[in-house]
């Protein structure tokens, strides 16, 4: 907790009626504080653009399949630049972030953050809320988050995940990764939490497999209790059997009908089955003859000695996950930190089981041999190797996108080191030789490129420096050809291109477009442009091209990201407010005057739907309407209903005022405009 000793009356006052606020307007869920110590690293994307500097050396090739991505640096950095490379792109985010157990595990604007903070949950829940938003736009309609979590923050965690993904099925996974045991205070620790966030369907995640430990048992339903024929009549039918194999199902049996044995021989020699038990009662398979055809392959004919007859055995291999994992192979001790110390003889501090995370994406993406999956919090790197697995198991091609920061120098001396000996192949310490997956692999770093006010120049920088960005976003990393105003990359199967000119429109274009028309395959064009506009024209006659222009749509994308995670700045609402009390009291001058405060408003209440999590960017990415905003806070009981209507009066009037109707309103009214805006600053401590 705070020391408030010596704090005045005033300010102890302010610090009531805000939290009088907060619990207003949250009667269920979290409330932090989000604006206290905010991320320096959010508040770099401001001011600067962030970029990607492909390592050179340091790139691993083994075939001609596209490319996997290792990115250090922050991942909010990174995060941001996928945000335009790889929007609704990704199919798996797989993610386990720093637990805050307050023991020096993970650091906040470079400080630890310990126990003793009266802001240790808070100061976690806003790393957590940012990078969450800026990942739930790279997933697919259908694609699925999971996140690895302790006891420290699994129930804030739970509650943050809730409010980010509204309308998602989110399923809490407890996972036994230690045996064990942790000793606690009271409890011995033995287990951790997976989140499963997916759109809520039907069927999103895979069934389990367990051939080493299938559920064998005969098909006629032998639990106790009413399974008879009576209670399930589309239940009991004849199953066909031929030479000791089921060559098909019969139809439902007539009331009427009772067949006198188990057996039925026929005279074309097959051999008709029904669910009858040994006291001769009638009972019913498990499954009904209209879904009975779907386990066919489950079911094999069994001779039964000691009754004498045939029977149909059921092996099922296949089964929903349950909601708690205690499969020998989690254990996180023997393959996660003994099986690293083997791969790069290092000690790391609780690295995953290998099986418990390729479990994780085997149960989202066992039939998706093309996902791609990232993990933004990579740590050793468990995840890229678990894809690997994966995809050496059942021949597959998913792809992974790795970002961590290189704190103790974990990205350069344990996640690079580990993908690159897994892929490549290793002896252990004991002289085992462990053979290669296979893949191909890129390695980049974050950087940043500082805006300028003259916004050309912007562009102009941006433009020289977000080649690396292209190249990811089409998996496409072969120089082929550099010159001063372009260069033209070739994919690793070499049938698709990526070409980008930097310069406006020079002579050099013309030895631009020859090399384009020589080159085979799919033509992937980027274009620089002032204007966001390029002429088609350019390359008529030239076929199966794709054409974009750069920068602005990456700009687009930042400038949304800034709007969507930096609170808007009280500074900017007081310099303009005083500009506005000189224009309407002194220069009595109430149509400038309505202008300036119609903007005032419209940023005091997006302010104060960040203060309260409310997005102000819709779904597409766009500022939601302020009328919106202001339907929203009112609806959520976060402003009053008097505030909710004298906003709609005098947005109407700034409304009036910015298309010259001025004689709709008086110097009156504006001047209540502005007391009304004062007392929206002092009721939400703005």
């Amino acid at each position: 907790m705070s020391d408030y000793s010596t704090y005045d009356k005033a300010e102890l006052l302010k610090i009531i009626a805000k939290q009088e606020k907060e619990l207003k307007a949250k009667k269920y869920g979290l409330v932090w504080d989000s604006e206290r110590e905010p991320e320096q690293v959010v508040l770099d994307c401001e001011d600067n653009l962030p970029i990607l500097k492909r390592i050179k050396g340091k790139q691993i090739r083994t075939d001609d399949s596209e490319d996997n991505i290792l990115i250090e640096g922050d991942n909010y950095h990174a995060l941001t630049v996928l945000n335009y490379t790889h929007k609704a792109k990704i199919d798996v985010i797989y993610i386990d972030p720093p637990y805050n157990t307050g023991n020096k595990s993970w650091k906040y604007n470079n400080c630890y953050v310990e126990k003793d903070d009266g802001y240790w949950h808070s100061k976690w829940l806003n790393m957590m809320e940012k990078r969450l938003n800026l990942a739930k736009r790279l997933l697919k309609k259908d694609g699925c988050l999971i996140c690895a979590i302790d006891e420290n923050e699994h129930a804030n965690l739970g509650l943050l995940l809730k409010k980010i993904f509204p309308g998602y099925k989110i399923d809490c996974i407890t996972i036994i990764h230690n045996p064990g045991g942790v000793q606690g205070d009271n409890f011995s620790y033995t287990h951790e939490y997976a989140y499963f966030v997916y759109p809520n369907k039907k069927r999103m995640i895979e069934l389990e497999n367990r051939e080493d430990n299938p559920d064998i048992r005969p098909l006629r339903d032998v639990s106790t209790g009413d399974h008879l024929r009576i209670n399930a009549k589309n239940c009991f039918f004849p199953i066909y059997v031929k030479a000791n194999k089921i060559i098909g199902f019969g139809d439902v049996c007539n009331d009427d009908f009772h067949p006198e044995s188990v057996n039925i021989s026929r005279a074309d020699g097959i051999l008709e089955v029904y669910p009858i038990d040994p006291s001769g009662n009638e009972r019913k398979w498990v499954f009904a003859r209209q879904t009975v055809e779907s386990i066919k392959g489950e079911l094999r004919v069994e001779y039964n000695k000691k009754r004498k007859i045939f029977d149909i055995i059921r092996k099922k291999t296949k089964f929903n996950y349950k909601t708690v994992w205690f499969h020998k192979k989690h254990n996180a001790n023997i393959y996660g930190t003994k099986l690293l110390k083997e791969i790069i003889n290092t000690q790391f501090p609780f690295p995953k089981s290998l099986y418990n995370v390729k479990e994780c994406i085997t149960a989202v993406a066992k039939n998706n041999k093309n996902a791609v999956i990232l993990d933004f919090f990579a740590g050793s790197g468990t995840t890229g190797h678990a894809v690997l697995e994966l995809n050496k198991q059942d021949g597959g091609n998913r792809k992974f996108i790795l970002c961590t920061n290189n704190e103790n120098n974990i990205c350069t001396e344990v996640t690079y080191p580990r993908i690159q000996k897994i892929i490549n192949g290793y002896t252990t310490p004991k002289n085992k030789i462990i053979d290669g997956l296979g893949g191909n692999f890129q390695y980049f770093k974050t950087a940043l490129i500082k805006k300028t006010k003259n916004r050309d120049q912007v562009k102009i920088n941006l433009t020289r420096k977000c080649t690396e960005m292209l190249c990811i976003k089409e998996n496409i990393f072969n120089l082929e050809i550099e010159e001063k105003d372009y260069k033209i990359f070739l994919s690793n199967k070499q049938d698709k291109s990526l070409s980008i000119y930097y310069n406006l429109i020079d002579d050099t274009f013309n030895s631009f477009h020859a090399e384009i028309k020589k080159i085979k395959g799919k033509k992937i064009i980027y274009m620089f442009s002032m204007s966001n506009e390029v002429q088609k024209s350019l390359f008529a006659g030239i076929k199966n091209i794709k054409l974009e222009a750069i920068p602005q749509n990456i700009l687009d994308v930042y400038k949304q990201l800034v709007r969507m995670n930096i609170s808007i700045k009280t500074n900017v609402i007081f310099t303009d407010l005083h500009k506005a009390k000189t224009t309407i009291f002194t220069d009595k001058d109430k149509d400038a005057g309505a202008r300036i405060l119609r903007i005032i408003l419209e940023k005091v209440i997006q302010k104060i739907s960040q203060s309260n999590r409310i997005n102000i960017l819709n779904e597409n990415s766009k500022e939601q309407k302020i009328s919106t905003l202001n339907d929203k806070l009112f609806n959520q009981n976060i402003i009053t209903k008097i505030e909710y209507t004298e906003n709609r009066v005098f947005l109407t009037i700034g409304n009036h005022a910015a298309h010259g109707d001025y004689d709709d309103y008086e110097l009156k009214q504006v001047e209540q405009f502005y007391q009304h805006i004062q007392s929206l600053l002092n009721s939400y401590n703005i």
